[in-house]
């Protein structure tokens, strides 16, 4: 080879890392900096695996989002939960579970000065310059704090439209020293939401083992280490808050802010942006949205409570669509056991009819399955099948 191409090779070589490099600083930097009217190639999905093409009409109209077919969720009044009618709301829960694995929670005690001032202070935070955001980038899956972009960045094949901040939040008082600590209010503000969505967390939580005929007076009895689930949650649940920022994209038909996937844990607890749509859920064979209401959690389940439940409850895949014109921010707190616990289908729902549906599993599997692949739809979750038991299911 010549010198000249040579030195050629090395400055397409150049030129490829420094393309990549900028990716990896993530979507609002990409926006902010490149002036970009269409998507780069990196995060253009194949053509099987975009979102629903829009009509002309739609392209026309001034709505939110792609594809704007609704699915009106259930809705849980968490006020109602907690009152008299109780048994006919534990009813509607395990409906909402069992069929959908989504709801929508209302009066859920939350105050909307408290929501206001999460959905505030992380949008600030992603406003600040890169370098500030930047002090926090880290591919260690178990760090306090983590910036990022798309969805699992070093392992997905496109990217996806998404800048995030990912918070550990318990006990409070080992990681709050670890947050951010600009902008100033954060830490203090991030705290109050995440002791409030903890204790939200927790009465769901009872309420939804109840629903499965669960007592925890009952599990007690069982020396079995793996019950006695409300203490272990209580005491060193693991208690993860991200907020995720979906920047305008110039093309909103070629990419996703986030693929479709289930979440890892028990219950996730979303707080939507109430002016921008794009959360869907795959519902009966089609790509739904989920329409936001006004100081409302959108609750869905995760793998753990699949497993958890023997498959009776389901985590169901969800994705996010992008807007064109809009940036969309939302919050997630994910709740589940000690990452030091391991995760199995309860007793008390496994007979003969209904055998052991899945493997145990723990977080240390989880690490190791999305670190040797990139993560697909349920992928880890079917890995943990025990498949003998869902020939006939």
């Amino acid at each position: 080879m010549s010198p000249a191409m040579v030195m050629m090779k090395s400055e397409e070589s150049d030129e490829r890392g420094e393309i990549i490099h900028q990716f990896q600083k993530g979507v609002k930097q990409l926006v902010e900096n490149g002036g970009i009217h269409m998507v780069p190639q990196r995060y253009i999905l194949p053509a099987s695996e975009r979102p629903t093409t829009r009509t002309i009409e739609e392209q026309d109209d001034d709505s939110n989002v792609v594809g704007n077919q609704k699915l009106e969720l259930p809705i849980i009044d968490f006020s109602e939960l907690m009152g008299p009618n109780r048994f006919q709301v534990l009813q509607s829960l395990a409906h909402a579970c069992e069929h959908y694995g989504f709801f929508q929670l209302v009066n859920h005690g939350i105050s909307e000065e408290v929501t206001r001032r999460m959905k505030d202070v992380m949008g600030r935070f992603f406003n600040q310059e890169y370098e500030e955001r930047a002090k926090h980038m880290t591919s260690d899956m178990k760090a306090a704090v983590r910036y990022g972009t798309s969805f699992s960045q070093n392992k997905d094949s496109v990217l996806c439209w998404r800048d995030f901040l990912k918070l550990l939040s318990h006990p409070l008082s080992h990681y709050l020293p670890h947050w951010p600590q600009s902008p100033m209010d954060l830490r203090e503000v991030a705290a109050t939401y995440a002791e409030e969505t903890k204790n939200l967390f927790l009465s769901l939580m009872e309420a939804i083992l109840e629903s499965l005929g669960i007592k925890e007076e009952e599990e007690e009895e069982n020396n079995d280490n793996n019950n006695k689930i409300m203490k272990k949650l209580e005491e060193s649940g693991s208690q993860m808050m991200v907020a995720n920022l979906y920047p305008p994209c110039p093309e909103p038909d070629l990419t996703l802010g986030m693929p479709p996937h289930s979440d890892y844990g028990l219950l996730t607890l979303l707080l939507q942006d109430e002016e921008v749509e794009g959360l869907q859920i795959q519902f009966q064979g089609k790509w739904l949205t989920v329409k936001p209401i006004s100081n409302a959690f959108v609750v869905n389940l995760g793998d753990h409570l699949e497993i958890y439940s023997n498959g009776k409850y389901k985590s169901v895949l969800h994705r996010v669509l992008v807007n064109a014109k809009k940036s969309r921010l939302s919050v997630a707190s994910l709740h589940s056991l000690p990452f030091d616990c391991t995760v199995k289908p309860s007793p008390k729902l496994i007979n003969e009819a209904n055998p052991k549906r899945y493997k145990d599993t723990d977080f240390h599997t989880f690490l190791a399955y999305v670190s040797s692949q990139e993560p697909k739809g349920k992928d880890f979750l079917h890995s943990r099948k025990l498949t003998s038991s869902f020939i006939n299911s």
